[in-house]
């Protein structure tokens, strides 16, 4: 391949994963680089059409137009044809899609920076510039195929081994994650499921890691499992942790005076989508609860 001794600014070094779950029909793009706010970039994604990343000399078109061409029938790979024609800079941009059906491609410029090259599989695409070594996006698609749980949850871990294999050759800086589903976004206006950027961190892909664990936390409906009665233990646990944050200012705390308590807390800390029917609780909820009360003391 062809190498220049310095890399351009505008040049977004970066490695990413594009999804589809054929269960769920979401479709999403994880990210991490050496670069400021690399999810303002990169990702592209619509409900029930596909993802796209498009990294190295970024060429936002690939994202925009690569989902307009999926939208009209196109696949993956089409798509990706069709949206590399004529492109004067082909050569030194980077790109990879999945579309409504799975079907992936991803290409990459003979004059990126090393390490630089991708793997397509169903339902995938990695890719990355300037790595380590090829290593990062073997760890990605092998990761990716082989973990279990949403589509987000896999994109990340994904992203988490190709860290750890090598990943950016300079460094961390950012690191995203993008999933959309048909009417996922918050009161099924849109289909932004998930959308969460770290734009400037030391550790950007742990961090990405972390906010997802609260938006599953946070938004996330509850599993029929997790639901319990308030009653016993967990009722006293609830009255105990419920007094020190405040919500609950009696000493003789009554069954609707609890209830009413434990009601607030929810919409206060924007656990709406975990709710319960009166007398009832989140057993997440009551963990949440009882580590808060924990850290403020």
């Amino acid at each position: 391949m062809k190498k220049s001794k310095t890399i351009p600014r505008d040049f977004v070094n970066t490695f990413s994963i594009v999804g589809y779950d054929p269960n769920t029909k979401e479709h999403g793009v994880a990210v991490a680089s050496k670069f400021l706010s690399v999810g303002s970039l990169v990702p592209y994604a619509k409900a029930g059409v596909g993802a796209v990343a498009t990294q190295s000399w970024v060429n936002v078109d690939y994202g925009i137009r690569g989902l307009q061409l999926m939208e009209n029938g196109l696949s993956a790979e089409e798509a990706l044809q069709e949206v590399t024609k004529g492109d004067e800079k082909l050569s030194s941009r980077q790109v990879g899609f999945v579309d409504a059906n799975g079907r992936s491609a991803t290409f990459t410029g003979e004059e990126c920076f090393e390490w630089a090259g991708g793997i397509a599989g169903e339902n995938f695409a990695c890719q990355g510039n300037i790595l380590v070594d090829e290593k990062t996006v073997k760890a990605m698609s092998e990761t990716f195929q082989t973990s279990k749980g949403t589509l987000a949850t896999r994109l990340v871990k994904a992203l988490l081994a190709g860290e750890e294999a090598g990943g950016d050759s300079r460094g961390k800086q950012s690191a995203a994650l993008l999933v959309v589903k048909e009417n996922g976004g918050y009161g099924g206006y849109t289909d932004r499921y998930i959308d969460l950027r770290v734009d400037d961190h030391q550790e950007p892909v742990e961090e990405l890691q972390r906010l997802l664990h609260l938006h599953q936390l946070y938004f996330e409906r509850t599993v029929p499992d997790d639901i319990a009665p308030i009653e016993g233990e967990l009722k006293q646990q609830l009255v105990d942790d419920l007094r020190k944050l405040a919500y609950l200012k009696s000493d003789n705390v009554t069954d609707e005076e609890l209830f009413e308590a434990v009601y607030s807390f929810h919409l206060i800390e924007n656990f709406d989508e975990r709710v319960q029917e009166k007398g009832y609780i989140d057993q997440k909820v009551v963990e949440f609860i009882h580590k808060f009360t924990v850290r403020e003391d």
